[in-house]
């Protein structure tokens, strides 16, 4: 479904990633780890050309996205939740999910058929999002994502800020999201649940990929996991 091949990518003139090459497979749950500042937010931001590669070759879907513009990219059927969430502190959370449904090529999901993932969100859909905890922010922008039609969603620290029983919670929905068919590249500091859920891994380190493989032989294996993951392996 998403194939990176010897991608690099600057911010300026600091070069942040090196030859990165990767795959996600349709229906897979792809981990993207390694400490903070090794290259994963840019990774995704490259992908949904935010920050442009400078070299290499992005396909999804075996279309070349490498120099189309991020709009374009989100409706190739591309979704993002980002580390701040970005939900509209000022609308209702029924507002929020609303204003993301969008023509797909892939399942159209329902606000009724999301809810039935997030069990939680009937119960919030009047309340402004600015008064929500993280955990319930978190679930309004993974719903806002399935609302849109993504054939493959990029989380980028999905956990972070959340205490650990809704870290658990919330790796357990995207094994759900994933049950529907929808593929998920998920960048998580949580590293030994995030592989729990996931097919496979890749491990970043200064901006290059330095393992990819089976997430069970990763999680496995103590001596490459503390090699690779280190403090992030808790």
């Amino acid at each position: 479904m998403l194939e990176l091949q010897h991608v690099d990518a600057a911010y300026g003139e600091t070069q942040v990633l090196f030859d990165a090459s990767l795959e996600v497979g349709a229906g897979e749950v792809v981990a993207l780890l390694g400490a903070n500042g090794a290259g994963k937010t840019t990774t995704l931001r490259a992908i949904l050309g935010l920050t442009p590669a400078r070299a290499g070759t992005i396909r999804f879907r075996d279309r070349d996205i490498t120099r189309l513009p991020t709009h374009v990219i989100a409706r190739e059927g591309i979704g993002w939740v980002p580390d701040d969430r970005r939900v509209f502190p000022t609308l209702s959370v029924e507002r929020n999910l609303t204003i993301a449904r969008k023509p797909s090529t892939y399942k159209r999901w329902s606000v009724d058929e999301v809810a039935e993932v997030f069990t939680a969100l009937p119960h919030l859909m009047a309340r402004s999002a600015e008064n929500l905890s993280g955990g319930e922010m978190q679930m309004v922008a993974l719903a806002r994502a399935l609302l849109g039609g993504p054939a493959l969603l990029l989380l980028d620290e999905p956990s972070q800020g959340l205490a650990p029983k809704l870290v658990q919670d919330l790796l357990a929905l995207i094994g759900r999201i994933r049950a529907e068919g929808v593929a998920v590249l998920v960048v998580e500091q949580h590293a030994r649940a995030a592989l729990g859920i996931a097919d496979r891994a890749y491990v970043m380190d200064l901006g290059r990929i330095v393992y990819g493989g089976s997430a069970r032989a990763l999680l496995d294996d103590e001596a490459l996991a503390a090699r690779w993951l280190g403090r992030a392996a808790a």
